[in-house]
């Protein structure tokens, strides 16, 4: 219990600190802002009480905005991340349900499955984001350029770190 405490604070500050020092200052044309951030969201395992993975991703958000100045927006996304995480987990929940113990990785779920909760999150998310931030009609299909270009990215990032933790021998 301890160690996966321990476990998910380091993954929590490691994530942060790359998404303040790095991540935030990558701006690729205006349109490509990634967010790995959300990982942490992502990575919880499946049996974490629902209210605590809400109030997990206020503090992150909370944080993300503290470093980044932007007042409340990276809060309620990742507050809204993980509203629609639980929805998410059960629309694509395996037919004999999720084994106790396990976690939402690429390693013990695999690519198919891991690929469509990825995406589905990270996009809610980043829809939620981008609009909230910009707050226009008028910019509706930039804005979403945007949505499309960075989950990208960002799934693009979410994966290289799943396949740092990939032990093909391990998985079920």
């Amino acid at each position: 219990m301890i160690t996966d405490v321990l476990k998910y604070l380091a993954i929590y500050l490691v994530l942060v600190l790359a998404q303040v020092l790095i991540l935030n200052n990558i701006e690729l044309g205006g349109y490509i802002n990634p967010y790995l951030y959300v990982f942490f969201i992502l990575v919880l395992p499946f049996e974490t009480n629902e209210n605590l993975v809400i109030v997990l991703a206020f503090l992150l958000g909370l944080t993300i905005d503290i470093f980044t100045s932007t007042l409340g927006i990276h809060t309620s996304a990742s507050v809204f991340l993980a509203f629609g995480r639980k929805y998410i987990l059960k629309l694509i929940q395996p037919r004999g349900g999720y084994e106790f113990g396990t976690t939402p990785s690429l390693q013990h779920m695999g690519l198919s499955w891991y690929m469509t909760y990825g995406v589905m999150l990270v996009v809610l998310h980043h829809l939620f984001l981008f609009y909230v931030e910009s707050f226009k009609f008028s910019q509706f299909f930039s804005t979403f350029a945007r949505v499309i270009l960075s989950s990208i990215f960002t799934l693009i990032l979410i994966f290289i770190v799943q396949l740092f933790n990939y032990n093909p021998n391990t998985r079920k």
